[in-house]
């Protein structure tokens, strides 16, 4: 298969997915292509917003499109690691005997729906860690890998505090993208209502298997990036990091700490993505600055100053998108 065939293949699978979500989903268009960006891309996703927007069953709506296992874990304050990752318990073999044996938790699945993981202590976010990046789990003393491919779709309530457990910025950094999700629109809040108040049902079918998703990350990662993008996607990185050489004013003032080297990472998977998405096999200027909201407003640490005026990470990452120029000398020359 050629590359004009690869990336037809590719918007192919993508509006199949799409279509089929949309029978479900009323709007959120940009919440949708985010969290499919991300799955393509193999990054997890972190959905915020109030109760009742959809969040939960875009997640439950995406594992009935593709061919994927699918378990929800719902995040309380008395959720224990081993709820989520398995235990080992005492069996009695045929002959009498017993014997440890480790039974998985739910976190060993393909998909997993994190549904409000705010709400869950710290010491049970922290099993997450090691899933979300190494995509295995340490329990009863091994190793254990997880499915391939692996995703952790989390949902929090940016709302209602008390009792809750903010993410540590190092669980949040693991997000390829933070989406957040908005209201509806009244014609899309009108077309919500007669889906869910009539006699109807809608059904979703399977059109992505799993191998064939691996093959289209595989095809995500051959996307070519050229050196002044590449570059581009470095000098916004930078620019959020205040007090050095790189940073632009409003980061300098209003920022404690800038994004990690993970945000670059999802700055150019996420605009390879966008890139077959259009039918492109290079990635514009333009790719990157559409993703560089979702992919940097989680990894920007405020200030005080910043919090006692109302300023948003979105907010900033607006203005370093403004201030960097896409043209300079390549970083590092």
């Amino acid at each position: 298969m050629n590359t004009e065939e690869q990336i037809q293949s590719f918007r192919q699978a993508y509006a199949a997915v799409r279509a089929e979500i949309g029978k479900v989903i009323v709007g959120h268009d940009a919440i949708v292509d985010g969290t499919l960006i991300a799955v393509l891309a193999g990054g997890h996703v972190l959905l915020e917003g109030v109760p009742g927007l959809g969040k939960t069953l875009l997640v439950r709506t995406l594992s009935e499109v593709l061919d994927l296992s699918f378990n929800r874990i719902q995040f309380t304050p008395d959720l224990m690691p081993a709820d989520i990752l398995g235990t080992n318990i005492v069996m009695e073999t045929a002959g009498g005997r017993r014997e440890f044996q480790f039974q998985k938790g739910p976190i060993f699945a393909h998909l997993i729906l994190a549904d409000e993981i705010n709400r869950a202590t710290p010491k049970t976010q922290s099993a997450m860690l090691e899933a979300m990046q190494e995509k295995s789990v340490t329990a009863g003393g091994e190793i254990r890998k997880l499915a391939e491919p692996f995703f952790v779709l989390a949902t929090q309530n940016p709302i209602d505090q008390e009792g809750t457990y903010p993410l540590p910025e190092a669980q949040l950094d693991r997000f390829f993208f933070k989406l957040v999700v908005g209201y509806p629109s009244a014609a899309e809040l009108n077309e919500v209502l007669t889906r869910t108040t009539e006699n109807t049902r809608v059904q979703v079918n399977k059109v992505l298997s799993k191998e064939a998703l691996i093959e289209l990350q595989k095809l995500v990662r051959q996307v070519p990036v050229a050196t002044h993008v590449k570059d581009y996607a470095v000098r916004l990185v930078l620019a959020t990091h205040p007090q050095t050489e790189t940073a632009v004013p409003i980061t300098n003032q209003y920022l404690r700490f800038g994004s990690s080297p993970r945000g670059g990472q999802c700055l150019l998977l996420a605009g390879k993505v966008r890139a077959l998405m259009q039918g492109r096999f290079n990635v514009s200027f333009d790719d990157i600055q559409a993703v560089a909201t979702a992919a940097l407003r989680h990894r920007l640490i405020l200030n005080f100053e910043a919090e006692a005026e109302g300023i948003t990470t979105d907010h900033i990452v607006a203005q370093i998108l403004n201030e960097v120029p896409k043209d300079s000398v390549a970083v590092g020359a």
